[in-house]
């Protein structure tokens, strides 16, 4: 990383977080500070507490939002609202750095913002959800894989209409923290009941990546010359079957695995019941019929341009923490 310099004769980087409470964005925040940039943290939720190299700037909401500025996006003649945030105090210099680590179907909502500050590159988390999920029997989750692509293709038109240099990095399974939605949720289902349940043999491919090897991904992209205006797949640095996925999570929580194998009927029911806890209401049968599917991506790309060497997957106690 890089070092810090020393007085006060050279600014730092400057750059803005979207998402700075998100799992990504905790991660990276120190990793930020640490390679000598000045961080602008925004976020909708509660924020943290500013500090020599780290100033929290409170997002408003969506809807209803006291301030408002409007943005007509020239390329579709599409009008969107944005909320007017909690700007840089006066005398503060421009933002021209930028990561967003929200959802990325969040970001055009504060084009405006980056517009104001005069953004010269934006680093973007997407997802490889974009391509596993289109053609899943789930409406919602094709939905997602919609929204994914739509995002993405309008995080691309705003930039290059505007010059600013863009990098969409779409990670593969997400885990890490113990506040993922893929390993915690397996690690929370496997407390409460004692088993998992698996759709035929489990055996479809996964490469689990941790969250701080996608913060780091998105540090590395900010500055790398060959990473504008391009996107890139990055997976985790071991593929395992999703059988032996989960029997690493009975191992990290100090159990003997317990892997129940039901047809696809039966997962059906199950589903439909756990649907009516909150907890479980974005299960699908689409989940059990992907457990025999591969989804791996190649991240030789990611590796060649941005140095990306991702973990094995080593779950620690923190990341199926409760």
């Amino acid at each position: 990383m890089t070092s810090l310099p020393e007085g006060d004769e050279l600014p730092l980087n400057l750059v803005g977080v979207l998402g700075a409470t998100s799992s990504v964005g905790t991660c990276l925040l120190p990793m930020l500070t640490e390679a000598g940039w000045q961080v602008t943290a925004f976020s909708r939720s509660a924020v943290g507490q500013s500090g020599d190299r780290v100033a929290w700037r409170r997002l408003a909401p969506s809807s209803p939002a006291p301030l408002m500025e409007s943005l007509v996006i020239r390329s579709g003649h599409q009008t969107a609202t944005t909320p007017s945030p909690d700007l840089p105090r006066a005398g503060e210099k421009s933002i021209s750095f930028w990561v967003c680590v929200a959802p990325i179907w969040v970001l055009p909502d504060y084009f405006a913002l980056l517009d104001a500050q005069g953004a010269r590159r934006v680093v973007v988390v997407s997802s490889t959800s974009r391509f596993t999920k289109d053609d899943s029997s789930d409406p919602e989750e094709q939905a997602i894989a919609l929204r994914l692509a739509d995002a993405e293709t309008r995080v691309r038109e705003w930039a290059e209409i505007r010059g600013v240099e863009w990098v969409i990095l779409r990670p593969t399974l997400i885990y890490g923290l113990g506040r993922d939605k893929n390993i915690a949720e397996i690690a929370r289902f496997i407390r409460r009941f004692g088993f998992f349940p698996l759709f035929g043999e489990a055996s479809g491919l996964r490469q689990p990546i941790h969250v701080a090897d996608v913060a780091g991904a998105c540090l590395a992209a900010l500055r790398a010359p060959c990473a504008a205006n391009r996107a890139y797949n990055i997976s985790g640095g071991e593929t395992l079957t999703y059988r032996n996925m989960v029997a690493r999570v009975f191992s990290a929580l100090c159990r003997r695995p317990r892997l129940l194998t039901v047809p696809l009927w039966t997962f059906r029911l199950a589903v439909a019941m756990l649907r009516r806890l909150r907890r479980y209401r974005q299960w699908s049968t689409a989940m059990a019929e992907r457990m025999n599917r591969d989804l791996v991506f190649d991240h030789a790309e990611a590796a060649r341009d941005l140095g990306f060497k991702p973990r094995a997957f080593m779950l620690s106690a923190e990341d199926v923490a409760a």
